[in-house]
């Protein structure tokens, strides 16, 4: 029997404490709340305004965050069509605004660039993008002058990043490794 698709939980700002539903699909890994807790901690100084890109968006639980938290816009690239459906279904129950692009990451970014000032590059841990989603983000034009861009992989791998990522901080918890680089 399978399993009923689950529920998430906004942890800051407007929309604190409203739910996500999330479907019951093969490798969605929402991000932890107590990692959430963590990055927003990190992210507050900066976050008001600011432009977001949610590459690999899932559940978009970092993007609502985010937008909750004071972020202007945010961008979701989401592949998985009953992911983005979800996506969108809470987006319109939540009264937020925000695009859902429905394509892959990398024939996202093979698009006219327009910069962001922080990105979330959490791909499915199967796939193994995080080297090629940053090279992408990085000479594509994606990321504004002092970007930060948070990057969550599976324990004990760091991926390569380009060298003008510097680290800012970085946590574990469980299984997952978590890092806010700023770009300079």
């Amino acid at each position: 029997m399978k399993a009923a698709p689950g529920r998430i939980r906004i942890i800051g700002g407007h929309l604190r404490n409203s739910r996500l539903n999330v479907p019951d699909l093969p490798g969605l890994r929402p991000t932890p709340e107590r990692v959430r807790e963590t990055l927003f901690n990190w992210l507050a100084p900066t976050l008001a305004g600011a432009r977001v890109l949610d590459l690999c968006a899932g559940t978009g639980a970092l993007g609502i965050e985010a937008l909750s938290r004071g972020a202007g816009a945010v961008q979701f690239v989401e592949p998985d069509a009953a992911c983005a459906d979800a996506l969108r279904a809470n987006l319109v129950r939540l009264k937020v605004q925000a695009e859902v692009a429905g394509v892959d990451a990398v024939r996202f970014l093979q698009r006219t660039a327009q910069p962001f000032g922080l990105a979330f590059l959490d791909p499915p841990f199967a796939l193994q993008l995080w080297e090629p989603l940053a090279r992408q983000l990085e000479e594509g034009g994606w990321l504004a002058n002092a970007a930060q861009i948070y990057v969550e992989s599976p324990r004990g791998h760091a991926p390569a990043v380009p060298a003008n990522w510097a680290m800012h901080r970085e946590g574990q918890a469980g299984e997952v490794r978590y890092a806010l680089y700023r770009r300079s």
